[in-house]
């Protein structure tokens, strides 16, 4: 008899039940499932190029600009190769655009992606009530800030643009000012006699003319000279036309 039943023996007369020893039981592998990366199209170069071309259409915008291309929806698009985007006609290259990207390769073909830019800018509102014909300065603005596609089109954003012009129509105050609700001053009125003068390079003639309607610097007019000869000419200031060669 060994030791374990020698054991088991005395325990028994005792009456101390034995257990078996208790085997661990073998460890079991949990398989580990792959992920998928949660922005597929990061390295996508139609979105790249879609991106660096309407920051560069957006360039010239007065502001902070930022730009968000749209994820194509339905999966993964075919690759595009050497993508050249573009916009289509009349399309402004800020708020919700559509842009198109001509794609190269043995079969090139045509798709579009949607992006949104946004442009944060100053803007300028009436900082009082203005009604037809009077004229605009400074003062009369007040600043704001906002995104640029959620302003009318014409909206100022330089204070030159307006500073001096009169309005065309009522303008309540605090509302966006507009470069539609304004025209210059007039400069010269029908019946004024002006000096009409013709440049050249090396001369300059100089006669007196009557103007025919009223007109703002830097608009045409029509002029009859002393002689009755009508000539259309150039308002540079409240008295004087230069004749367009």
């Amino acid at each position: 008899m060994n030791l374990y039943r020698q054991a088991a023996a005395l325990l028994a007369l005792a009456g101390i039940a034995m257990s078996q020893p208790v085997l661990a039981a073998p460890a079991v592998a949990t398989p580990v499932t792959a992920q998928t990366p949660s922005t597929p199209f990061v390295d996508d170069p139609a979105r790249v190029a879609v991106e660096q071309f309407l920051l560069r259409q957006a360039g010239g915008l007065p502001g902070k600009v930022s730009v968000q291309v749209g994820t194509p929806s339905g999966g993964r698009a075919p690759e595009c190769v050497d993508p050249q985007p573009f916009l289509p006609p009349g399309a402004a290259p800020y708020g919700r655009v559509n842009v198109g990207l001509r794609c190269g390769g043995d079969r090139p073909w045509t798709r579009y992606m949607q992006a949104r830019v946004s442009v944060l800018t100053d803007y300028y509102v009436a900082a009082r009530a203005m009604g037809p014909g009077e004229t605009i300065t400074a003062a009369d603005l007040e600043v704001r800030q906002g995104d640029l596609a959620m302003l009318p089109r014409a909206v100022v954003t330089d204070p030159s643009q307006v500073d001096g012009a009169v309005s065309a129509n009522r303008i309540a105050a605090g509302s966006p000012m507009r470069t539609d609700l304004v025209r210059k001053p007039i400069a010269v009125k029908s019946g004024q006699t002006v000096n009409v003068t013709v440049e050249g390079d090396s001369f300059q003639l100089s006669s007196e003319g009557k103007v025919l309607t009223d007109a703002a610097t830097g608009n045409m007019v029509q002029v009859r000279l002393r002689n009755g000869q009508v000539v259309s000419g150039l308002v540079r200031s409240g008295d004087t036309v230069v004749l367009q060669q």
